[in-house]
This record gives structure tokens, C-alpha cells and sequence, in this order.
């Protein structure tokens, strides 16, 4: 709902740890979200009906450094001062890095450029307990160099229709700019990036290349699955607390 008369269009930078919300978007069943959260901080500030646009709609459970949103707010608030007031009032889990007055016509989706997820995967035998709720404990050791031919085949312009969890009408095709892998410490890293993402399709992915880690599948099937566009030929998908949004680019 628009609150009328002059206004200012403000971008947000927002992290937040996903263990306890159903997910980024507002739902109308449950007030346990993210969104849902700022925007009942934000109606309390101003005193009207307030509704942020999210650059990424993260899944129950998903973690992010870096996600973004903008709302439009009336005149007379500083940057700061919206900054302030939102962490002073959000739960402890939910934290705004930032809050800058952008062009009327800003939209955090519409106008995003390449977006960046992580995936945390525990190689170790022992459990990271600190880490728990940011990593997947698969807790095996995994063939990386199997993994990153699989990632070949997964890079570049595709129909990911096979790594999406529901019925689309519009295009699949998605572009992934770049799969990286990177091991520390008992621990693998999935870095994707890309200009944008089907529904739970970074989790299917990484699913299919644990799997490929595995010995489960050949790096050479991706392939396949990727022709096939049937969700039943690609990977398990992997829990949603191994995954952070990282970056949004504009």
C-alpha cells in the first residue's frame, strides 16, 4: 500500500539469520518472516501500511550477509535515523547494514544484476557445533574434482527447468555465471553466481553435486538432467541452513 503524498525511495541492506522464519516473503498464513518483520517496524515508525520489495526471496531456513530491499517512506526521515529505529526494534536476528535514498524508479528485484549464494558442507567426521545451524553436516568426504567438472556442464545459459521445486509458466532459463568451489578447515564451499534463480534451485544444485561427490552420479549425467527439464532426474535437495545469500549486484 502506498502511503501518499511526497515520499522517498530508500534501499536497504539487510542480513539476517533464516533458523527461526518461514522465509523471506510475507505470507498471509503466518507473520513469521522476514519481510513481515520489517514491514510491521517500519508501519510502527511511520504510523501507515508499509510494504518493502526484496531483491531475492530466500526459503524457510535460509540464511543472508547481503540481501536487499527497497520501500518507499514519507519525507523527514534521515538514513540513519531509519537505520537506527529498524535495528532498535527488530528481533536480534534480523540487522539493517544500511539504508540509502536511491531513484524513484529503484526496484531491489527488477533492477538486480548478478546475485551470489553460498553453500557451507561439513567434510569433517567430527560435528562443528558452533556452526550448526549455517552448515550442512554431511559429514563425508566428497571428490571436488568430480564436482567441478559436473559444475562445467551447469555453467552458462541453461533451462533449469530439472533443478526447479514447482511448476513454472514462465522461463527457466537461467544464466550461472560461475560455480566455485573452496575447501577450508574440514569444510566445502559453493559459491554461485548468476543473474538469477529458480525456487529452491541452489539447493537442488548443490544437492546434485554432493551426489556427484559421492560417486552417486557421474559429472557427465548433469547433462542429462539438464535436457531431461524433470525435477524427478536431478539431485536431492539440500537442507536450506547449509545456504547464505552473500551479494546482490546493481
Amino acid at each position: 500500500m502506498s502511503l501518499g503524498g511526497a515520499e522517498v525511495n530508500y534501499r536497504l541492506l539487510i542480513q539476517y539469520d533464516g533458523t527461526r522464519y518461514d522465509g523471506w516473503q510475507r505470507q498471509k498464513t503466518t507473520g513469521n518472516t522476514i519481510q513481515g518483520k520489517i514491514e510491521d517496524v517500519l508501519s510502527r515508525m511511520t504510523g501507515a501500511d508499509v510494504e518493502i520489495k526484496g531483491a531475492s526471496r530466500t526459503d524457510a531456513g535460509v540464511h543472508a550477509r547481503g540481501q536487499a530491499a527497497n520501500v518507499h517512506l514519507p519525507k523527514g526521515y534521515s538514513e540513519n535515523g531509519i537505520r537506527d529505529y529498524l535495528n532498535q526494534y527488530l528481533p536480534e536476528d534480523i540487522g539493517v547494514l544500511e539504508v540509502k535514498e536511491v531513484s524513484d524508479r529503484f526496484h531491489s528485484r527488477l533492477n538486480a544484476g548478478e546475485k551470489t549464494y553460498m553453500y557451507r558442507i561439513s567434510t569433517d567426521t567430527v560435528k562443528n557445533v558452533f556452526e550448526r545451524k549455517y552448515i550442512y553436516d554431511l559429514n563425508q568426504p566428497l571428490d571436488i574434482e568430480a564436482m567441478e567438472r559436473a559444475a562445467e556442464y551447469l555453467t552458462g545459459e541453461h533451462d533449469f527447468q530439472s533443478f526447479c521445486a514447482r511448476k513454472m509458466k514462465k522461463s527457466t532459463i537461467r544464466t550461472l555465471n560461475q560455480i566455485k568451489f573452496r575447501q577450508r578447515h574440514g569444510e566445502l564451499e559453493i559459491t554461485y553466481c548468476g543473474s538469477g534463480f529458480l525456487y529452491n534451485m541452489v539447493r537442488i544444485l548443490t544437492g546434485t553435486l554432493i551426489e556427484v561427490g559421492l560417486h552417486e552420479r557421474t559429472p557427465e549425467s548433469v547433462k542429462a538432467m539438464l535436457e531431461a527439464k524433470e525435477r524427478i532426474k536431478a539431485g536431492h535437495t539440500a537442507p536450506a541452513k547449509g545456504l547464505c545469500l552473500i551479494k546482490i549486484k546493481y
